[in-house]
């Protein structure tokens, strides 16, 4: 292996690894580069509490997002708790989040998976029930609901100090944390 297919394995490894520790991950629409939204991030404007949050579809934990056939739009991914250190009580979860086509919260569909088999069986099954689907960019309002003794959703919350930002993250399990400007499509693992 020459040199450069090496620097270039080496290259890709780590891009592939940094998706899911901490870095801003871009959104791919379907089959054709980056999607929308993913431009300059950078723009300040409404920093406040956001009316809607827009997610770009991507191969990591956005993969499962776009419209329905009917034109609203769905979520459709695995909310975790971890746990308590040194126990063994992390749970796994898998949720469809569903919305009209102007981005309201209309229901929350959550199983609880033990297995990552059951969990694969789940998506594969929501998935169906959805028909057919466009794999894109969803804005859709930041929402909460109560299931299994946890907190699920796309959750706002408020700065905490003067210094702080408001944050909309996937919960539990905050695996996605979104800032403005809200209509990025960028987020935080």
């Amino acid at each position: 292996m020459t040199r450069r297919a090496v620097a270039m394995l080496a290259a890709l490894a780590a891009l592939t690894l940094s998706a899911g520790c901490g870095t801003i991950v871009q959104g791919i629409a379907a089959g054709d580069g980056p999607g929308p939204g993913t431009g300059d991030c950078t723009a300040t404007g409404d920093e406040g509490p956001p009316t809607r949050v827009a997610i770009d579809h991507n191969g990591f934990e956005a993969k499962h997002i776009g419209h329905t056939a009917d034109g609203g739009q769905f979520f459709l991914t695995e909310p975790f708790d971890p746990g308590t250190e040194g126990d063994d009580n992390a749970r796994g979860f898998v949720a469809l989040y569903l919305f009209t086509a102007d981005g309201t919260f209309t229901k929350a569909e959550i199983d609880e998976a033990d297995t990552r088999a059951e969990t694969k069986r789940i998506m594969r099954q929501r998935l169906d029930e959805l028909g057919k689907v466009t794999s894109d960019r969803i804005e859709v309002a930041p929402f909460e609901v109560k299931e299994f003794g946890e907190s699920f959703g796309l959750i706002a919350t408020a700065p905490a100090t003067a210094d702080d930002i408001w944050w909309v993250t996937a919960q539990p399990g905050d695996y996605m944390a979104f800032s403005a400007p809200w209509d990025c499509g960028e987020y935080d693992t």
